[in-house]
């Protein structure tokens, strides 16, 4: 009888754990505060932002400034986060996202290994960005 009490004690014991822990849903902005029409920034640039693209592993959303017909600035202010998995990962790809779309000027970058659905997000979320600019 007591085996019985701590094994059906523990199996609510889990079964409470278990549907308790919150999975990463990212810093998630609801789709009626983002903003597609240009903003005013610093002298001659504007900022576009994307989409916000839901992923598996979290919601993704790229924000570009664009001076003179280029891409001078990408800043990422939605990205998967909430765990330390999650964290590393976006810590790890978004430096290379970054980069690669400064290098490129467009959407066609290759995806960071590893960070599959971030980067598919990620290059989403661009896209829309660059259609607002009217840019390719």
């Amino acid at each position: 009888m007591r085996r019985i009490t701590l094994w059906l004690l523990s199996t609510v014991a889990a079964l409470v754990l278990l549907f308790s822990y919150r999975t990463s849903t990212g810093q998630a902005v609801t789709p009626s505060t983002v903003a597609a029409a240009p903003v005013a920034s610093e002298a001659g640039s504007k900022v576009y932002t994307g989409d916000t693209v839901q992923t598996q592993e979290g919601d993704v959303q790229v924000s570009i400034t664009v001076a003179d017909g280029k891409i001078t600035a990408v800043t990422v202010p939605v990205y998967p986060g909430g765990s330390a998995r999650h964290e590393e990962i976006s810590a790890r790809a978004l430096p290379v996202l970054v980069e690669e779309t400064l290098a490129a000027q467009n959407a066609d970058i290759d995806s960071v290994s590893g960070a599959t659905y971030t980067s598919g997000g990620y290059k989403e979320s661009l896209q829309s960005a660059l259609d607002a600019a009217q840019l390719s």
